[in-house]
């Protein structure tokens, strides 16, 4: 057992450090492409009405951080509608691009879950607002938008250097808790064992994925992606998790969100269409 363990933290310590340095570039070119682009977005978001879904996803797909917070505090104020919160909820991956660009992953397969997440968000947003005929209210409360750098003090005010290497670390730490458990988890169970029971449950592993996605925060992406590059869960049971998965977008819906039962009604909406989503793809034999 004292052999396995300290196998698990020695690979877990070289997988984890490796990506540093792709971490950070990465980052880097996110704080620049945010902090040139955010309220750009933010405005579009609010004046997409009818397309909201559309330009929402759209949207929700490109790394900015912190945007599903933007959208949510949007939708508290009905500046947008559900839909359209529910397409960038689905769209956003969170920390799926940096971890696939720090591992070298084809971009080709990228723009493939990308496109899936995109598809599936927008037309999720548009039948939500279809059924539901919610509609921008014509007087539109002026609200604080709140990002996620600002939840997490990265004092991005100092620079987006510092900015980065804060995310940077805080990915890490992530990364590196993520590799030792799967780690030590392969060691003792096995990986065959583990990607049997998951890759051979069409139906439960996107429960699961789906119920790691709802961890409000960027841990659940980091967890996703990582099943997914050591070959423990299917491409279709990654998608799940990364459909539910939405930052800390659902955290601060509670807080900003009046009617906790609406709030709950719209987390348990998200969860169900990630997992029926995945469930599908399984089903259809989704290969990326």
């Amino acid at each position: 057992m004292l052999h396995i363990i300290v196998h698990s933290i020695e690979h877990a310590l070289f997988d984890s450090i490796k990506l540093i340095p792709f971490l950070f570039i990465t980052y880097l070119i996110m704080e620049y492409i945010e902090h040139k682009t955010s309220d750009k977005a933010k405005n579009t978001i609010k004046k997409s009405g009818k397309f909201g879904p559309l330009i929402g996803s759209l949207l929700g797909i490109f790394p900015q951080c912190g945007f599903s917070v933007s959208a949510t505090n949007l939708y508290a104020t009905r500046v947008i509608t559900l839909g359209t919160l529910i397409a960038v909820y689905l769209s956003t991956s969170d920390e799926m691009l940096p971890i696939f660009i720090s591992e070298a992953v084809s971009p080709l397969l990228i723009v493939k879950i990308l496109a899936i997440k995109l598809v599936i968000g927008m037309i999720a947003g548009f039948l939500i607002d279809l059924v539901l005929r919610i509609k921008n209210k014509d007087k539109q409360e002026e609200e604080r938008i709140i990002d996620l750098c600002e939840k997490e003090h990265c004092h991005c005010e100092h620079g987006i250097v510092k900015s980065s290497l804060k995310h940077t670390l805080n990915i890490f730490v992530f990364i590196l808790i993520v590799n030792l458990i799967m780690e030590i988890l392969i060691n003792m169970i096995g990986e065959d064992t583990i990607a049997g029971v998951l890759n051979n449950q069409p139906i439960i592993a996107p429960i699961i994925a789906g119920l790691i996605g709802l961890i409000p925060n960027c841990a659940s992406s980091v967890i996703i992606t990582q099943l997914y590059l050591d070959n423990v869960i299917s491409a279709a049971t990654m998608i799940s998790g990364l459909l539910v998965g939405a930052g800390v977008g659902i955290a601060v819906l509670f807080k900003t969100n009046k009617g906790i039962k609406n709030n709950i009604r719209i987390t348990i909406l998200l969860y169900a269409i990630g997992v029926i989503s995945g469930i599908i793809l399984e089903f259809i034999g989704l290969s990326l």
